[in-house]
C-alpha cells in the first residue's frame, strides 16, 4: 500500500471540474458523479439555461457551479468559452463530452453534417485540451477525460462522421498522453457502449435494431447515463495518476461478446 486512504485516492475535493455537454444525458450523469465526489463543476452548455437542471443538482450536492454557453461546432466559439472559464479559476478536470451525430448513407453523406460532426465531436475536444492543457502542464497537475464510443472500435452503419471523430477522439486521446504525461497531466477516455440517451433515441426507437442489441449486451440491458459515474470519477481522481492514454470501454460487456 501507499499510505495514502482508498476514498482520498478517489476523493475530488478542493477540484474544479469543466464538463461539456452537461445539459442532460451523460453530461449530465458525469457532472453530477464528479459534484458528488467533491469537485465544483463548471458546466457547458450549447444554450443559455440549458444546464439549468444539472447546476441544480449539482448544488444540492453542495458544490459550487457555473454555466457558460457555446455552440461548440463553431470553432471560434471555442476559445471565447475557453477565456470565460479561466475567469472563474483553474481548471483540474476537463470532461470533453459534447457530441452530436449525424445519420446518412456514407454515399450520400452531406459534408456540410461531416464538418458539423467534426467540429463538435473532434475538434472542440482538441482545442479545449490545448487551452486547458497548457496551465496543467505549467503547475504539473490535471486530469483530461475525453468522450470516445464503441464505434473508436468499428465502423457502424450510416454513421461515418460519427465514426471518424470517435476513432480520432481515442488517437488524440494517446497522443497528448504521450507529451503531457511527463508533466503530470493524465489524458484519457471512456468509450461508453449503447446508452439512452438523445443519440441512441434512433436505434432504441428501431425495435428490430433496439433487439439486436440488447441480445448482444451480456449485462442484459442498455446502459443508463449513471453508469458513467464511477469510471468518470476514477479518471478525475488520484486513484488514476498512472493510467494514462486508456480507453476505457463502459459497455455492460458489448465488446466481450
Amino acid at each position: 500500500m501507499t499510505g495514502v486512504r482508498v476514498p482520498t485516492l478517489f476523493s475530488l475535493a478542493g477540484r474544479r471540474a469543466l464538463v461539456t455537454g452537461a445539459s442532460r444525458g451523460l453530461g449530465r450523469a458525469m457532472a453530477e458523479a464528479l459534484a458528488d465526489a467533491g469537485a465544483d463543476v463548471v458546466c457547458a452548455s450549447s444554450r443559455a439555461g440549458g444546464a439549468r437542471a444539472t447546476m441544480d443538482a449539482v448544488r444540492a450536492l453542495g458544490r459550487e457551479t457555473w454555466e457558460v454557453v457555446a455552440d461548440l461546432g463553431d470553432r471560434d466559439a471555442v476559445p471565447r468559452m475557453a477565456e470565460q472559464v479561466d475567469a472563474l479559476g483553474q481548471v483540474d478536470v476537463l470532461v470533453n463530452n459534447a457530441g452530436t451525430i449525424r445519420r446518412h448513407p456514407a454515399a450520400d453523406f452531406p459534408l456540410a453534417d461531416w464538418d458539423v460532426v467534426m467540429r463538435t465531436n473532434l475538434d472542440s475536444a482538441f482545442l479545449l485540451s490545448q487551452h486547458f492543457g497548457r496551465a496543467m502542464i505549467a503547475r504539473g497537475s490535471g486530469k483530461i477525460v475525453n468522450v470516445a464510443s464503441l464505434l473508436a472500435f468499428s465502423g457502424g452503419i450510416t454513421v461515418p462522421a460519427y465514426t471518424a471523430s470517435k476513432h480520432a477522439v481515442a488517437g488524440l486521446t494517446k497522443a497528448l498522453a504521450n507529451e503531457w504525461g511527463k508533466h503530470g497531466v493524465q489524458v484519457n477516455a471512456i468509450a461508453p457502449g449503447y446508452f439512452r440517451t438523445d443519440n441512441t433515441q434512433a436505434l432504441q426507437d428501431d425495435a428490430t435494431r433496439a433487439e439486436q442489441i440488447g441480445a448482444r449486451i451480456p449485462a442484459g440491458r442498455w446502459g443508463e447515463p449513471g453508469d458513467l459515474a464511477g469510471a468518470v470519477i476514477f479518471l478525475a481522481s488520484r486513484a488514476s495518476d498512472y493510467v494514462n492514454g486508456h480507453v476505457l470501454v463502459v459497455d455492460g460487456g458489448w465488446m466481450a461478446r
